[in-house]
C-alpha cells in the first residue's frame, strides 16, 4: 500500500500543486521501503504525470496558437522554446520552476520521447541522489 502512496504522492507533485514527493519519497525510505522499489513507484509517478503536463501543453497550443503567433511576443516565445526547450528540460527537476516547464514542453511541440528522455531522467536522478544522501 505504501507504494500505491509513494507513486500517486510523486504524480501530484509533478502536477502544478504545491506538493513535495521528496519528502514522501524519503519517508518510505525511513519506513523500510526498499530503495529500487521506492525508485520506480516515485519516478513512474512523477514521469506520468509530467507527461499528462506534456500534453496539456499540446493540447493548449491548439486553443492558442492565433493569439501566440499573431503577436510579437507570442512568436518570440515560441521561437525561444523551440530553440532551448530541450537545454531548459535539463532545470525540469527543481520544485516549482521545472513543473511549468513540463507543459511549456507541450506547448512548443518538443518531440515527445525526447521530452521523457531528458525530463523523466532528470526526475530519476533526483530521487536517485536522495537515497545516496540518505
Amino acid at each position: 500500500m505504501s507504494e500505491i502512496a509513494l507513486f500517486f504522492s510523486a504524480f501530484l507533485a509533478a502536477t502544478i500543486l504545491p506538493f513535495s514527493s521528496e519528502v514522501a519519497f524519503l519517508v518510505a525510505l525511513e519506513n523500510g521501503m526498499d530503495a529500487s522499489s521506492a525508485l520506480f513507484f516515485a519516478s513512474s509517478g512523477n514521469i506520468l504525470a509530467i507527461s499528462l503536463n506534456y500534453w496539456f501543453g499540446y493540447w493548449l497550443y491548439d486553443k492558442t496558437k492565433t493569439k501566440l503567433n499573431s503577436s510579437k511576443v507570442g512568436k518570440k516565445s515560441l521561437a525561444y522554446g523551440t530553440k532551448y526547450g530541450y537545454f531548459a528540460l535539463a532545470f525540469s527537476w527543481l520544485p516549482v520552476f521545472g513543473d511549468p516547464l513540463t507543459l511549456v514542453a507541450g506547448l512548443v511541440r518538443l518531440n515527445f520521447v525526447w521530452f521523457v528522455v531528458i525530463a523523466g531522467l532528470m526526475r530519476f536522478i533526483r530521487y536517485y541522489l536522495l537515497t545516496i544522501v540518505i
